[in-house]
């Protein structure tokens, strides 16, 4: 190329040793040339105004070549890299690293085909290993994350959920002799309620639940359709590729996939894509609701062709430890409508769209976050005034599809945006610890917002950010014109109690569609974001009315009512007095205000008891993840935790410091740990920092009545140790005149001390007089 074109060619010798062939602009490099650097490293190509922008290749002294697009001086476009090691990428780059689709091959002969971002796999891609191993789903920051399958060479599949490389979530199991597993896992352990199918059973069929997947006429692999296997043709139309996350959909309690890579951007005309997109965003904890549901609906889809009785195993494993197993028995198939079919709920205020009326809602939310949030974080932060709470303290815009001069263009329906507050709000979001870009990143990235699965009694929906810190819900007109009149009490409350275990609102907004439907929504944080698995979920009012759940409705993600609570839960003595002071301060906030209803939502992670990590035919064995030269999986984590939980001193280089969208006050005390700040140790986990509502450790025991046994003589315990994690929700129901009326008619007909509505004072009273004997003082 260089000497084709010979005649109009200079050659320039620089005083540190480099040589220039070529095209010259001036005493710069422009035009078609050849560079050779002192240490050996050769480019041959296009040059701008002394750089490499174009054509060209490059060979590094190490004997690493690059041949492809540069810009800047930068490898830029699409190029091919061929590394000193004998690995070889094809893809796209920016700014030297990998980013965009590609595809590689490691000098260990592993490949990986599909999506990068900045150096390392993100989207969807396929791995296969030099074993033959494979996996085809999600990954993020190069690990294995979100949806995925990964298929063995020994037949065994793992169809579900990833975390950080590792098997977490709610997922589906095939070994290799036709039996199967559907259930959830944690870090690759097997942890809560699952179902396993013996070989030869008819369980429920994955074909339906999957779409885009499928099995091989032998029925023996996976099918997945969106892998990559052409990228040069993909490279030669030079199209733009957007990725739809390979996430889940919750279908009757069951999992679907519509993960692909689009060929063109997304409009609000492709109805047949926006159809699966906006089923794509469910919550991750939502999606757990999967297994007990699967497991009960399959009372009636695990028969065989004959109707002949068949068994399988109804299992709850705790840290990869078997719990409990339960066979059950199924003579035929029934007939009669299943009890765990999804009702159609109350309409509630997301009925107003047709078709993808989740999706816009969605999309709305996050242009006039992102609008708003940007709009005020410029402004120098101040203290807020009086003025900051008023009726003219708002934000109101039009976001026409197309855009205008004050509002960009967007891919959802024209809107009406209505930002309440919005310096105290950021007011808040600085006091609670939240930064502005992670807050927007969060609710407003790429990866976009997820609908839990089901409304809640209220008919309001949830929605949960992609990184799970918050919880987006919408509210009745009643709730915000509460909201918006404690606000100012509710700001001094939280100001003086860092420590608070309210509800932590983070903003409020109103969209208004055509013919003026009006939907609002609250941000809240999040308090059970945590990477311990949750096992137990109890919504604590002190009434008894009514306070309880159907024993045939109750699964692992059912959230539980007073009356259902068999526990009691043993703290440390300084960490129970902190966290009844502050009870203690928030209910009497709440009592000023005039409110009732609210309850205390607590999560409990349980550890396995110690008399069970001592049987090892109880213990699971987690099947090995191929290992790789790039990270994406963990192997040798041992299977059986070795202790218990400990308190330590807190080190606040040893733990995540960083505050949390429910907890931002300092570490807890301990009087076992002679009253000092202190951290705790989980096996398996890490060390945790114990905040007030966040990580904190307890034991929880449980009287045992067993037959035959005189209880006069000895009584019986369930002892196990446990995580906390607890705060005051529902904050949003005054006693007003209509509570009032119920509080009257109800006390005519039950004991007037058990309904949830009575006067603020005895409720506040009442709720810690109930708390008081779930959290008992050690004797």
């Amino acid at each position: 190329m260089i000497m084709e074109n010979s005649k109009m060619l200079d050659e320039k010798l620089f005083s540190n040793g480099d040589v220039y062939f070529g095209n010259l602009k001036g005493i710069l490099p422009h035009g078609i040339g050849k560079y050779t650097w002192s240490d050996g490293t050769v480019y041959e190509g296009d040059w701008e105004e002394g750089k490499m922008t174009g054509k060209g290749q490059i060979l590094w002294q190490s004997g690493a070549s690059y041949d492809g697009d540069f810009s800047g001086g930068y490898l830029h476009g699409f190029g091919t890299f061929i590394g000193n090691d004998g690995s070889t990428y094809k893809g796209e780059w920016r700014m030297n690293v990998q980013h965009g689709l590609g595809r590689k091959q490691y000098s260990n002969s592993d490949i990986y085909d599909g999506m990068w971002k900045e150096g390392v796999h993100e989207g969807c891609g396929r791995y296969i290993w030099k074993t033959g191993n494979s996996y085809v789903g999600n990954w993020k920051a190069g690990k294995m994350c979100d949806r995925g399958i990964m298929t063995w060479t020994n037949g065994d599949i793992f169809d579900g959920f990833w975390s950080n490389g590792f098997r977490h979530g709610s997922g589906f199991y095939r070994f290799a002799d036709g039996s199967c597993y559907f259930g959830t896992w944690t870090r690759n352990l097997k942890d809560g309620q699952g179902t396993f199918y013996p070989s030869g059973i008819n369980h429920p069929s994955l074909v339906n639940w999957y779409p885009l997947i499928e099995y091989d006429e032998n029925r023996k692999s996976f099918v997945f359709h969106s892998s990559s296997a052409n990228l040069d043709n993909l490279w030669t139309r030079k199209r733009r590729f957007h990725r739809c996350l390979c996430k889940k959909k919750s279908i009757n309690g069951f999992l679907k996939n519509s993960g692909r890579i689009c060929h063109r951007p997304m409009t609000l005309e492709d109805d047949s894509l926006l159809r699966d997109i906006a089923e794509e965003f469910s919550s991750h904890h939502a999606s757990q609701h999967m297994v007990s549901k699967a497991s009960k609906e399959s009372q009636s889809e695990v028969l065989t062709e004959d109707n002949i009785s068949t068994v399988v195993y109804e299992r709850q494993y705790m840290q990869g430890v078997l719990i409990k197993e339960k066979l059950r028995n199924f003579m035929q198939r029934s007939t009669q409508p299943s009890k765990f079919q999804v009702k159609e709920g109350k309409k509630s205020c997301v009925d107003v769209y047709k078709g993808h009326r989740s999706y816009y809602l969605m999309l709305n939310l996050q242009v006039g976050i992102r609008y708003t949030v940007g709009k005020i974080t410029p402004v120098p932060i101040r203290e807020v005034r009086s003025s900051d709470f008023g009726d003219r303290a708002r934000i109101s815009m039009y976001f026409p599809r197309k855009g205008s001069q004050f509002t960009p263009s967007h891919y959802s329906i024209d809107f009406h945006w209505k930002d309440y507050c919005p310096m105290v709000f950021r007011n808040l979001r600085e006091m609670f610890k939240i930064d502005a870009a992670d807050y927007m990143m969060s609710i407003c990235g790429d990866d976009g917002l997820r609908e839990l699965s089901s409304p809640g009694k209220s008919g309001s929906i949830f929605y949960l950010s992609h990184d799970d810190k918050f919880v987006i819900k919408t509210l009745k007109r009643s709730e915000l014109k509460v909201l918006l009149k404690m606000l100012p009490k509710y700001y001094k409350h939280v100001g003086e109690h860092e420590n608070t275990l309210i509800t932590k609102f983070f903003g409020v907004h109103r969209i208004t569609l055509k013919g003026g439907q009006k939907v609002r929504f609250v941000v809240m944080g999040n308090m059970f974001r945590t990477e311990l698995r949750i096992h137990r979920r109890y919504d604590l009012k002190g009434s008894s009315k009514g306070r309880y759940t159907n024993k045939d409705d109750i699964d692992e993600n059912t959230t539980l009512k007073d009356l259902d609570i068999s526990y009691e839960f043993y703290m440390d003595k300084s960490l129970r007095d902190s966290l009844f002071r502050q009870i203690s301060h928030d209910c009497s906030f709440l009592e000023s205000q005039q409110i009732i209803d609210y309850s205390l939502l607590l999560g409990v992670h349980f550890r396995v008891p110690d008399h069970l990590l001592e049987c090892p035919d109880s213990v699971d064995s987690p099947e090995r993840l191929p290992s790789n030269d790039v990270g994406t999986t963990s192997q040798g984590e041992a299977v059986v935790p070795p202790k218990r939980l400990l308190l330590v001193t807190h080190e606040p280089t040893s733990v995540n410091t960083a505050p949390g969208p429910h907890s931002r006050g300092g570490s807890l005390r301990a009087f076992s740990v002679g009253d000092r700040e202190v951290d705790l140790l989980v096996p398996g986990t890490g060390r945790l920092r114990v905040q007030l509502g966040v990580n904190m450790p307890a034991q929880a025991n449980r009287k045992v009545l067993e037959d035959g046994t005189d209880s006069m003589e000895v009584e019986l315990y369930e002892v196990y140790d446990v995580v906390l994690y607890l705060g005051i929700i529902d904050i949003l129901q005054e006693y007003n005149m209509k509570k009032k009326v119920e509080h009257a008619y109800k006390s005519m007909q039950f004991d007037p001390l058990s309904i949830s509505s009575v006067e603020p004072r005895l409720y506040s009273q009442r709720f810690i007089t109930f708390l008081e004997t779930v959290f008992p003082s050690e004797p």
